[in-house]
């Protein structure tokens, strides 16, 4: 899609198109559009095991084996939610310095953060980076469905009904994520890891895209030729 816009890659916290952030996400019908996964942002960690130790250590301590049985590979993935362990990293995602009842952040110093069983930071993001992140990038944003599919290599086709959302606020997206649509759902791996060990980190923040409009002061469905 971004090739399609024009869009050279990059990884500036700006709006993508013409002061809109684009973003597309696969569904099996342009007429199901509100049931889908839309990744969010994918910020690295700013504190805790993660920043301090670095990425292959952090999976060498707190992933697993890769369960599809590729040799010499460890994960680190799963669905984290607010308040709930997650079984496979066996780590809990909470929200420090959020007060959930009353929509307000409390602490400064508030922020994203994976526990373990002895309340150890494994790694966390601030509220003031996510913050600067999302404003800056989110104010406008414009989600457009595709379909992909397998025929002498992979083809796109992009859906003409899709959702737009302007007016956001970071106090929405800790809204979302205090009431567990919007979670993080990682796609970490250490490849070769007893050899030359080869990272991919994805640190990816996730909601369904039916939830969408709670991110955004006026968000819509429309039809474009």
């Amino acid at each position: 899609l971004e090739a399609e816009l024009g869009i050279t890659p990059n990884g500036y916290s700006e709006p993508d198109f013409l002061g809109w952030e684009v973003k597309q996400f696969g569904v099996e019908k342009f007429s199901k559009i509100d049931s889908k996964i839309v990744t969010l942002m994918t910020p690295e960690p700013t504190h805790g095991f993660y920043k301090t130790n670095g990425a292959e250590e952090f999976i060498r301590k707190y992933g697993y084996l890769d369960v599809s049985g590729k040799p010499d590979r460890m994960n680190f993935g799963g669905v984290h939610k607010n308040g709930v362990l997650q079984k496979k990293t066996n780590l809990t995602l909470q929200l420090i310095g959020y007060d959930a009842k009353e929509g307000k952040i409390r602490d400064t110093n508030g922020r994203i953060v994976l526990l373990d069983d002895d309340k150890n930071e494994t790694a966390s993001w601030s509220f003031a980076s996510m913050l600067l992140h999302w404003n800056r990038k989110h104010n406008q944003a414009c989600y457009v469905p595709s379909i992909s599919k397998i025929d002498n290599g992979r083809n796109y086709q992009f859906g003409n009904k899709i959702i737009l959302g302007t007016g956001t606020d970071f106090l929405f997206f800790l809204k979302e994520m205090s009431n567990g649509n919007i979670y993080y759902d990682p796609g970490i791996k250490l490849e070769n890891m007893s050899t030359k060990p080869k990272i991919k980190k994805r640190s990816q923040f996730r909601i369904k895209s039916g939830n969408l409009k709670n991110l955004y002061s006026t968000s819509e469905i429309i039809e474009i030729n």
